[in-house]
């Protein structure tokens, strides 16, 4: 039994688990939660930390994909400026223009003490080859994120699922514990009546008592584990830890052997699969943004502006006029020589493409291992299963003509306490091996991309 519940907690802590509670910290005036299990994983998928996050990274990749949008369009500033020059530059002339000596130069000044300045600038990409690209991969880069979320997704219902339906398990065997409590109760009340009539030792006495106190210990430690598993649960669904956590659904043996015979799966059905798809895809974007940096690149510009010069600050009075100028014009840049950059970044996408084509070919082997190593699993606990519930039966008729011969006075006290514990024996067995179902059948539904 408590080996079992080890493994109960170490597969909570394998679930992405690490809680640390102070009881100072709890509160009486914490909401009281049901839940079944499928409301436990919609639960998840709205308030878990990291389902929030890998939407947030959707939200991030629109905004990225705007900006490679917002390259191709038009992109137009206006700019304002006024000048004041506290000081005049100094210009030299040759003295000759006005007449003086060939050699020497006169110092003069041009210009006015205000000038001012305010227009349109207007710049637009005709053609460029690696932000045509990045127009073309946005549906991709999308499609990424999307599908990453879609894992963190499954993952954490896997999580949720695991722990959700071992605590359902636990609570079925605390119930097994308090019969056998109850059992061990009036065997130690019966065989202190025998003990008072003189058939019976005080050792036997205290070996019926000690096999219930074992129990008692027993369900105390089950019950504060259960009750950490319960925190694990919320600490995963991301709800208060103050708040009361109830769950509602139970479990039965043909619910979990149902649909593990399906023989078919498809590769395509796994979103880690899907993603990395998506992402050769964008390697192969990747060459193409690489390969047409060695095109030129072509675009657009137009400028208008009106410009002043003043001797007074009166630009705003309108008494002297503002002259216009304005130009378009075309720019045609073309790559000559880069030093072979060009190239080894085409060469290095290209390896990163081949780097995840050999990714695509190990996830399907990864896959089919996963779908085989879960549905032997599978199978396996549930015939463990079947068997252990069968050992259950079998040990319950023994005890029970073991009691009867007790009762009759033609029985030991240690025959009814080694069938008592091959029948607790049992119940351990079963529920050990129900555990290792449970997270048998969550495993190959999520190896087969049907979780």
């Amino acid at each position: 039994m408590e080996t079992r519940m080890i493994k109960f907690i170490l597969t909570g802590l394998f679930a992405g688990i690490l809680f640390t509670v102070n009881a100072q910290q709890n509160d009486a005036s914490g909401q009281q939660r049901s839940f079944a299990a499928k409301e436990a994983v919609d639960y998840a998928m709205s308030h878990a930390v990291q389902v929030k996050n890998a939407l947030l990274d959707i939200k991030i990749q629109e905004q990225t994909n705007k900006g490679i949008t917002a390259m191709a369009l038009p992109q137009i500033k206006g700019d304002v400026s006024l000048t004041d020059y506290l000081s005049l530059a100094t210009q030299l002339i040759p003295a000759e223009f006005t007449g003086g000596t060939p050699g020497t130069y006169i110092p003069i000044k041009f210009g006015t003490k205000y000038n001012g300045t305010y227009g349109a600038n207007l710049q637009q990409i005709i053609f460029d080859g690696q932000v045509f690209v990045g127009l073309q991969a946005r549906k991709a880069s999308i499609k990424n994120v999307e599908l990453a979320a879609d894992v963190t997704k499954e993952q954490i219902k896997a999580n949720v699922l695991k722990v959700y339906y071992q605590l359902v398990v636990a609570k079925r065997q605390i119930g097994t514990i308090n019969a056998n409590i109850a059992t061990y109760e009036k065997l130690l009340h019966d065989t202190k009546e025998i003990y008072k009539n003189g058939f019976a030792e005080k050792l036997d006495v205290d070996k019926v008592q000690v096999q219930l106190s074992n129990l008692e210990t027993q369900k105390l430690k089950a019950q504060n584990q259960i009750d950490a598993g319960k925190e694990g649960l919320k600490f995963l669904m991301n709800i208060p830890q103050k708040d009361d956590l109830i769950l509602t659904d139970t479990l039965s043996d043909e619910e979990l052997k149902s649909g593990i015979l399906d023989e078919d799966y498809k590769y395509e059905d796994r979103k880690e699969y899907q993603q990395l798809e998506t992402q050769i895809e964008l390697g192969r974007f990747n060459i193409k943004r690489y390969q047409l940096s060695k095109i030129p690149t072509l675009s657009f510009s137009a400028n208008v502006n009106q410009n002043a010069q003043r001797n007074k600050f009166n630009f705003f009075k309108g008494s002297e006029p503002w002259y216009t100028n304005s130009f378009i014009s075309f720019s045609l840049s073309i790559p000559l020589f880069d030093g072979g950059t060009r190239n080894s970044n085409i060469q290095t996408a290209r390896l990163n493409l081949m780097k995840m084509n050999n990714q695509l070919d190990q996830l399907k082997s990864s896959i089919d291992n996963d779908v085989y190593q879960s549905r032997i699993n599978m199978k396996s606990a549930v015939l463990t299963m079947d068997l252990q519930k069968k050992n259950i039966d079998l040990a319950q008729n023994v005890y029970n003509s073991t009691k009867l011969k007790y009762e009759q006075g033609v029985g030991s006290n240690q025959e009814i306490n080694q069938a008592q514990t091959d029948l607790i024996t049992a119940q351990n067995n079963y529920y050990s091996s129900l555990y290792d179902a449970i997270i048998a059948k969550i495993d190959y539904l999520q190896a087969a991309g049907r979780l």
